[in-house]
C-alpha cells in the first residue's frame, strides 16, 4: 500500500511553484473518500508552520440546496458534477487569483447544507488551496477550472478502500449498516468512478490507501 504523503515534500513543491496570477491556487482532487480534506487541513497547517497562510476552499460550498435537487429530480444523486453550481464556483476561482479578500461558501455536512459566506481568502493569503472531486474533471464546463491550477494532485484509492470509508461515513451520521453501505455503493461510489474514469492530468498523482492520521473518515 503506498504511504500517506510527505506533507514537508508536498508543502515545498507547493512553494516552489510561481503563481500564474496575483494568488497561487493548489488544487487537492480526487474521490469521495480519498482523504481531500483531510490532506487538505494537514497541507495548510504544514504551510502555515513554513510562515505561509495557505487558507482551505472546499468545492462542497457549491452543492445546490436540497430543495432546488429535489425540484430537478437530483436529491438522490448528490455529489455527482451537475448537483453543484460550477458557475459559482468558477466565478469565485477568477476572484481568488485576482487577490484581494474573497469570501466563500462553505458545506456543513452534519446539516446537509451550504451556508453562504461562512469562509474568507484574506488579502495577504498568496495561496489557497481549493479541495474537491471535481477539480480535475474532463468536462464542460469543469475542464476550465484546469487553467487556475499552479499545482494540481490527484488522490488515488482502491475502491474497497474508498467504500469502506464511505460507508464508515453514513454510519457516523446515524445510518443503520445497511442503508449506510446502500448510500455509498448507489451514489458515492458512482461518483468515485466517474471521477477516476474522467480525469485530466495532474501535476502530483498521489496514492493514499491508508487513512491519513488523526481522522475516522476523510472526506
Amino acid at each position: 500500500m503506498s504511504a500517506p504523503p510527505d506533507l514537508q515534500a508536498l508543502a515545498a513543491r507547493v512553494l516552489a511553484a510561481p503563481p500564474r496570477r496575483t494568488r497561487r491556487l493548489v488544487a487537492l482532487a480526487g474521490p469521495p473518500g480519498s482523504g481531500k480534506s483531510t490532506l487538505a487541513r494537514r497541507l495548510s497547517g504544514q504551510l502555515a508552520e513554513m510562515g505561509h497562510a495557505a487558507p482551505v476552499v472546499p468545492m462542497d460550498g457549491f452543492h445546490l440546496d436540497n430543495r432546488l435537487l429535489s425540484a430537478r429530480g437530483l436529491l438522490a444523486r448528490k455529489g455527482a458534477p451537475e448537483s453543484f453550481d460550477v458557475a459559482g464556483l468558477l466565478r469565485l476561482v477568477d476572484a481568488l487569483v485576482a487577490g484581494g479578500e474573497v469570501i466563500h461558501p462553505v458545506f456543513d455536512r452534519a446539516r446537509d447544507i451550504a451556508i453562504a459566506g461562512a469562509g474568507a481568502v484574506a488579502e495577504t493569503d498568496r495561496t489557497a488551496i481549493l479541495e474537491g472531486n471535481y477539480l480535475l474533471f474532463d468536462a464542460p464546463p469543469w475542464r476550465a477550472l484546469a487553467g487556475f491550477w499552479d499545482v494540481s494532485v490527484f488522490l488515488a484509492v482502491p475502491e474497497e478502500d474508498l467504500l469502506s470509508r464511505l460507508t464508515t461515513r453514513w454510519l457516523d451520521h446515524g445510518l443503520a449498516p445497511e442503508a449506510a453501505r446502500d448510500r455509498a455503493e448507489r451514489n458515492d461510489m458512482a461518483n468515485a468512478r466517474l471521477v477516476a474514469a474522467r480525469r485530466l492530468p495532474a501535476d502530483l498523482a498521489l496514492g493514499t490507501a491508508e487513512p491519513l492520521p488523526g481522522t475516522r473518515t476523510p472526506a
